[in-house]
């Protein structure tokens, strides 16, 4: 085990694990941006009396006021199969639900200003059992990329009919292409930036990787770039002015 400033104090983190493909891209992990702390271990969450719990929390998280954490939903039958879930709206697996609830001692101390969720149900529940029912902002412009004709089938299926085709580029008939999501995530984002203090947010894979191209100003094809599993644990934050990637894919043990 190593310990690794992205994911700040407290946390004991395993070193990033080989890869398979990305089951939505197609993409290989040695050209892609996995993981900036692959793993954090729960047994290493030690937070104290309510008192203190949340200044604990958000020093070992390293939030700033501006900063964003970021929650991809808990595992669904159609993630683990790497079939494209759009707006088919397919509740959690009993695995995504443990997930989901191992995020609440993380996540439950620090006092978020904002929290924003994809009104999907897998983004929901994940958000509920993290322990957020009662704070949750419903924002339809979190919800997962329309997938159109493309809807159910997993990438080589799609592949099959259209050879070399990647969603960050080419977009998806009767669906939306990456110029719409990018909008809709820029207006995420400008609510975000307008908070008092760190923000959370609960969505979708292919949204969230969409969301992090723009906050570092990329364009929404290079979402392509960072790869995303279910239940996982991500910080958007800041480094001299300049919007920032602190913590990527980080799941907890």
């Amino acid at each position: 085990l190593i310990t690794t400033p992205g994911c700040g104090r407290g946390f004991l983190l395993a070193a990033p694990r080989i890869r398979s493909p990305d089951p939505f891209t197609g993409t290989a992990p040695r050209t892609a941006v996995t993981a900036g702390c692959s793993r954090l271990r729960r047994a290493s969450v030690r937070l104290a009396t309510a008192g203190a719990a949340s200044e604990r929390s958000m020093n070992a998280l390293q939030l700033q006021p501006a900063d964003v954490v970021l929650v991809r939903h808990g595992e669904t039958t159609w993630s683990r199969s790497g079939q494209h879930t759009g707006a088919t709206d397919i509740p959690l697996t009993p695995q995504g639900e443990e997930a989901a609830r191992r995020l609440a001692p993380v996540l439950t101390p620090v006092p978020f200003a904002t929290v924003l969720c994809s009104p999907l149900q897998r983004a929901r529940r994940t958000a509920e059992l993290a322990g957020f029912a009662d704070r949750l902002v419903l924002d339809g412009d979190l919800v997962e990329w329309n997938y159109g004709a493309y809807e159910g089938l997993t990438t080589v299926e799609i592949q099959a009919r259209v050879p070399g085709w990647l969603v960050f580029r080419d977009g998806c008939p009767d669906g939306e292409v990456p110029a719409p999501v990018g909008e809709r995530v820029d207006r995420v984002i400008a609510r975000l930036r307008g908070g008092e203090g760190p923000s959370l947010v609960f969505a979708h894979g292919h949204l969230l990787r969409v969301l992090l191209a723009r906050w570092i100003d990329l364009p929404p094809s290079e979402g392509r770039r960072f790869l995303l599993d279910t239940a996982t644990l991500n910080v958007l934050s800041h480094y001299g002015g300049a919007p920032a990637l602190r913590c990527w894919n980080a799941a907890l043990a």
